[in-house]
């Protein structure tokens, strides 16, 4: 299908041409001697109608004499008159008039066309010469073989004298050009062979190059190419119009320039990063350099100093990896460009730049522009932007637009300056709320792994903890709040604390999650609508209890992992009980799982991090951590490296938590019970056994300090309680006294009067003791004291 349906319609014939006009021929009296087939068109007379008759008759307003004037004029000459149709009704027409003379015989010839046509034609002709002579689109003729053959005077002008190029190949016009179209050969010759052999033209290429006229600036032309055929439709060569089009080309380069910047200036939130995006977006579009300069202050995430230039002591950035990334010390004397750019806060333009000592040896830099990075009143640095192949200086525009490049970099930086401060002031946070150092003890081996997630995500919420109890026991503890930064990072550490205190309380994990979740309640609701209650609405946690008297271990979990246990044979298991509901949510109870652990067995307590990604399921999470463990007789140490290594390489989106605790049982010959009944008498022989226990166990010296202890701890039982009493001594890190009975008073520590028989037996324990106490059990209480062992 044809581009243009309509386009054989367009004809560039003069009406008055002998092959459309009306024509006659007059004699020297007038007369009507020829009349053609297109004047019988025009006017509706047949021949018959006017041979021989008077031409005048054929006219509507002019006399006679009008018309014999222009018949014996001996040159040709033209005019408007008006003509009667055989109906009766008027032709303004134009006429033109030419004498012939042949043997003698005087004659006129005649043409005749319709005005209005005529005015068309006339129209196109002066529509063709403005196309030549005045127009700005420059039009250039190439024949069959691609040689030029004319151009108008646009083309002329760009080309300071298209008569150099007639008879060479379009690649002589711009030799260093280029198409910057996509989806086009690159090679104008190769397009201009596709025009000439399909017809089919080629239209709105963007052409970049430098015209003869002006060498040193660089244009960019929109240009198209049609074929040129001729009357019987056959080739006769090609032409190209093209427009400059380099501001609009330009203005739109800007706008696009900016899209880009919005997109990918300050997406990091890294301040090195955020100055090599400035570089990447503004080279080589607008210069061929950029370089930024910051302040200590800002690289390092503090706060600038407000209503100062930074004039020296600034750190040029360089790099666009992690990898690469460096600094280099730069100053500038007050009287250079750079701290006018500073102290004014304005962009400042040095068309000649002189190179400072720690430029010196670049060279080639003719233009630069130096603007300042500014964000909330204060001035963060200073970006340069050179030039060196881009012969033009910075312009009006080209300033505006580097201005609002460097006000997105500043503020991207000062974003990245803020998070910095903040993520590492979280960072600070999570370490001190996380257990520098965990305690030795004596019942279990225990190694942690903690895996922050990736810089960009932000500081968890995972915590674990270690907690001393009585009895040689020992309290594990592994949590995870929902979300990061600094919130995440402050409940952690309110709820690690809040746990570590209900731990030394002597309560079990379920009982201890119970009044957790409470607490989480009742922070959710008296946070309202300040931001902090969807930390707490997110929060899980896994308490347990091993003791290494009989190996026996208890947990619960409020919406967090089981543990994962693997004995001393190998064998993996983890519990099928499903955990409770994370804290919080209150309303449901918390169930207390009971598990054997022999001598040697390693129990993993983790966080989600672990085990599940994006690209991880939980499940597959879990049966890496499991196959880990089968290797239990390896270093705690060394599996908690095998672990991590299981880890899908890459950022991590969250933090990634792992306690392993390889369990021991205390010997029997370090446990001594003894069953007391119900008599005071008792007190004695409870005092016997502890200092022959003593003796046994190498501790004479512990003897007097023991058995008062234990005097004030039987006596005080089988005082209040009913039923027998169990005295136990635990040689551990510390002596270990112990005392339970079936009552649930609560003894107290009071101050006794002088004339008071008793009341300073708990008052003599707390004195002689390093720490002393009381847990509940199902079937009473258990008062226990600890010696120091030297």
């Amino acid at each position: 299908m044809d581009r243009f349906p309509k386009g054989t319609d367009v004809d560039f014939h003069s009406p008055l041409d002998l092959s459309k006009a009306a024509a006659a021929v007059l004699d020297e009296e007038g007369r009507v001697r020829g009349w053609g087939a297109s004047a019988q068109r025009l006017l509706g007379h047949s021949p018959e109608d006017v041979l021989g008759q008077p031409a005048a008759r054929l006219l509507a307003a002019y006399p006679e004499q009008r018309l014999s004037g222009l018949c014996k004029a001996h040159k040709p000459r033209s005019a408007v008159l008006d003509l009667c149709r055989r109906d009766g009704r008027t032709v303004r027409a134009a006429v033109a008039l030419s004498p012939l003379t042949h043997d003698g015989v005087a004659a006129t010839v005649v043409v005749a066309a319709d005005l209005e046509a005529q005015r068309a034609w006339e129209a196109q002709l002066a529509m063709l010469q403005g196309l030549a002579t005045e127009s700005p689109v420059g039009l250039t003729m190439f024949g069959t073989d691609l040689r030029v053959i004319w151009g108008n005077v646009s083309t002329d002008l760009e080309l300071a004298g298209v008569a150099h190029y007639v008879g060479r190949p379009a690649a002589d016009l711009f030799p260093e050009g280029e198409f910057v179209s996509r989806h086009h050969p690159p090679d104008e010759e190769q397009v201009m062979e596709h025009v000439l052999s399909t017809g089919e033209p080629i239209l709105g290429l963007h052409y970049r190059g430098r015209a003869p006229v002006d060498p040193v600036r660089e244009h960019v032309w929109s240009c198209s190419y049609h074929r040129l055929l001729d009357a019987r439709g056959d080739p006769l060569g090609l032409f190209e119009e093209s427009l400059d089009i380099t501001e609009r080309y330009r203005a739109q380069e800007r706008l696009s320039l900016l899209v880009r910047a919005g997109k990918r200036i300050g997406a990091s939130l890294d301040v090195r990063r955020t100055a090599a995006e400035l570089a990447d977006v503004a080279v080589p579009q607008l210069a061929d350099e950029v370089l930024v300069d910051l302040p200590p202050a800002v690289i390092e995430g503090r706060q600038p100093l407000t209503g100062s230039a930074p004039g020296h002591s600034l750190l040029r950035l360089h790099g666009r990896t992690p990898e690469e990334f460096g600094t280099t010390p730069i100053s500038y004397p007050p009287s250079s460009p750079q701290a006018t750019s500073l102290s004014t806060s304005r962009p400042v333009v040095d068309a000649s730049p002189p190179e400072s000592p720690v430029e010196a040896g670049t060279g080639g830099w003719h233009s630069c522009l130096f603007v300042p990075l500014l964000t909330r009143d204060a001035v963060l640095g200073l970006a340069t932007f050179r030039r060196s192949s881009n012969p033009d200086p910075f312009g009006a525009e080209e300033q505006t637009l580097a201005v609002e490049l460097a006000e997105r970099a500043a503020v991207g930086i000062d974003n990245a300056r803020r998070y910095t401060s903040q993520h590492e002031a979280a960072l600070v946070l999570q370490r001190s709320l996380l257990p520098q150092r965990l305690p030795e003890l004596s019942g279990v081996d225990v190694a942690y792994r903690y895996l922050p997630a990736d810089s960009r995500v932000g500081v968890g919420g995972d915590w674990f903890d270690v907690i001393p109890l009585s009895g040689a026991r020992v309290g594990l503890t592994v949590g995870d709040v929902v979300g990061h930064g600094v919130h995440a990072a402050a409940t952690m550490g309110r709820l690690r604390a809040t746990v570590r205190t209900l731990a030394l309380l002597d309560l079990d994990p379920a009982e201890l999650l119970t009044r957790l979740d409470d607490l989480v309640a009742q922070d959710s609701e008296s946070s309202g609508d300040d931001g902090l209650s969807d930390e707490g609405l997110g929060v899980t946690c896994l308490y347990a209890i091993y003791d290494p008297v009989g190996g026996r271990c208890v947990w619960a979990s409020a919406g967090h992992p089981p543990p994962i246990v693997a004995d001393a044979s190998g064998s993996v298991a983890w519990s099928a009980l499903p955990p409770g509901p994370p804290l919080g949510l209150s309303g449901l109870p918390y169930e207390n799982v009971e598990l054997n652990l022999s001598s040697g067995s390693v129990a993993a307590f983790f966080t989600d991090g672990l085990v599940e990604d994006r690209r991880t399921d939980i499940d597959s999470g879990i049966d890496r951590l499991a196959q880990v463990l089968t290797w239990q007789r390896s270093p705690v140490e060394e599996l908690c490296d095998r672990a991590l290594s299981t880890l899908t390489p890459g950022p991590q989106a969250d933090d990634a938590t792992l306690l392993l605790v390889r369990t021991r049982r205390l010997d029997a010959d370090h446990v001594a019970d003894l069953e007391l009944p119900p008599d005071p008498a008792m007190v004695a022989e409870a005092r016997a056994h502890t200092e022959r226990q003593l003796a046994d166990w190498d501790l004479s010296e512990l003897s007097f300090t023991a058995a008062l202890v234990v005097s004030e701890l039987v006596t005080n039982g089988l005082r209040y309680a009913t039923g027998p009493v169990m005295l136990r001594l635990i040689r551990d890190r510390c002596l270990l006294c112990e005392v339970s009975d079936r009552a649930h008073t609560a003894p107290h520590l009071r101050r006794a009067r002088r004339d008071d028989e008793g009341g300073r037996g708990l008052f003599l324990v707390a004195q002689v003791s390093q720490r002393w106490g009381t847990r509940y059990t199902a079937s009473g209480k258990t008062i226990w004291a600890e010696l120091a062992v030297s």
